[in-house]
């Protein structure tokens, strides 16, 4: 039985195509997670939530989707009248013409109005409904499983949203050693240096692990398989890396590993 975890999509579609193909994940005893950030950025964020609504709904039990602060974005827009979703910064603008079909102008204060009509029309109900049922944390016996990350090492459930959501601290990225903890929301590039495994590489550090490889047309779409500790990833231009971590894997991560080559070695006796 592995964990096989998908860090930030942002829209990618074809990437996460590609990622899925090649993924060695047995959909009976397997689990899949998804980290958030379906939307915004990439090319395709519809395709990419059409994709996983299906993949969940094939196999409900074993397909995990938490929701990323982009999602939360777009429903504070819908619920809240909170602006931030339209910001250039976020992409979400991509999103919106994406759904509408139409470019986004928020030029007058009507125009934020308009917006959100555009996206209560386009948006599939499906699609939404499927943001709001989210959980924001999924746990196994491997490791926890957030978007962004903990607050100072509390457990998930005892976690606030703001912080599994939207936290970037370093404190919790360099110093935390409770179970493994998996995380996105912050590219490996902006995590303090000790800790990223090579140019693409994940994040390690005691039990900290950060999965979002970045977005940019160089960078990869990581899954990291759990508790054997491969990495597989996908770029842009269809090429596909497996990388058997193994080296750098801290003392706090190294019993989860041990553990599981004594299973595996059990079944193949």
């Amino acid at each position: 039985m592995k964990t096989f975890v998908v860090g930030d999509i942002h829209g990618r579609r074809a990437q996460l195509d590609c990622l899925l193909k090649v993924l060695p994940c047995n959909a009976s005893s397997d689990t899949l997670v998804f980290l958030g950030d379906l939307i915004d950025r990439g090319s395709d964020a519809p395709g990419v939530v059409s994709d996983v609504i299906e993949l969940q709904r094939t196999n409900p039990e074993r397909v995990i989707v938490l929701r990323g602060n982009h999602e939360q974005m777009m429903l504070d827009f819908l619920d809240d009248d909170s602006r931030l979703w339209l910001a250039h910064v976020t992409g979400g603008e991509q999103t919106f013409q994406q759904y509408t079909e139409t470019p986004l102008q928020v030029e007058k204060e009507e125009d934020f109005e308009h917006a959100r009509r555009k996206i209560e029309e386009c948006v599939p109900a499906e699609h939404i409904e499927f943001f709001r049922q989210m959980p924001l944390y999924h746990e196994d016996d491997y490791a926890l499983y957030v978007h962004a990350g903990l607050d100072h090492g509390k457990h998930p459930r005892d976690t606030e949203a703001r912080h599994l959501l939207w936290t970037r601290d370093e404190d919790f990225y360099k110093h935390y050693r409770g179970k493994p903890c998996v995380f996105g929301h912050t590219p490996t590039a902006f995590l303090p240096l000790l800790g990223r495994l090579g140019r693409h590489g994940i994040y390690i550090s005691h039990s900290a692990i950060g999965i979002d490889t970045g977005y940019n047309y160089h960078s990869p779409l990581s899954c990291l398989s759990l508790p054997d500790f491969t990495l597989y990833q996908s770029f842009a231009d269809g090429e596909i890396e497996t990388h058997h971590i193994t080296t750098f894997i801290p003392e706090e991560l190294r019993a989860m590993k041990k553990a599981a080559t004594n299973v595996a070695s059990l079944q193949n006796d």
